[in-house]
């Protein structure tokens, strides 16, 4: 089993992409890393079915968040029911992020995206919790209203929306 240190951690099951999975997302966000890959051994093989020696766990952190991949078989896939949440505080930020994680992935509304492996993904300005919960109804209303019609957010166009600029 992984050795983790954080109370919660995140834990993806893959078909057998885990490891390629791992990198790609270290690939995308700063300050990540592979920790440990574990492998099949002899033991179990009857239960698990997968070549020993082949990849079984990879613990990595992306921008410090543990996370666990695993290479489980194709019994599971990944859906919009969980997704993670990435903090945006810049347009190009967001647009980085956006980028590589569409590549061979998909585009959804209002901010959200699946990438290659089918993990969904929340792509979001820092400013938008503070507009959404504005005291003046009207702001808020209009920065909802704005979010609504976007898939990759904009800004700039949130912020026009939440000022009744737009």
């Amino acid at each position: 089993m992984p050795i983790v240190e954080q109370k919660i951690t995140p834990f993806l099951w893959f078909d057998t992409e885990a490891e390629e999975a791992a990198n790609f997302y270290c690939s995308v966000f700063e300050n990540s890393r592979i920790k440990h890959i574990s492998r099949y051994g002899e033991a179990g093989h009857e239960v698990h079915g997968k070549e020993t020696g082949s990849v079984l766990t990879v613990e990595f952190e992306l921008a410090g968040q543990a996370f666990v991949a695993l290479n489980g078989g194709p019994q599971f896939k990944f859906n919009e029911a969980i997704s993670f949440q990435v903090t945006c505080e810049t347009q190009d930020e967001i647009d980085r992020f956006w980028s590589r994680l569409t590549q061979d992935g998909q585009e959804g509304q209002c901010g959200w995206l699946k990438d290659k492996y089918g993990v969904s993904w929340q792509i979001v300005p820092s400013i938008l919790p503070k507009m959404l919960t504005d005291a003046d109804p009207a702001k808020s209303g209009r920065a909802m209203g704005a979010l609504m019609t976007m898939k990759k957010f904009d800004v700039e166009a949130l912020k026009r929306a939440f000022a009744g600029e737009a």
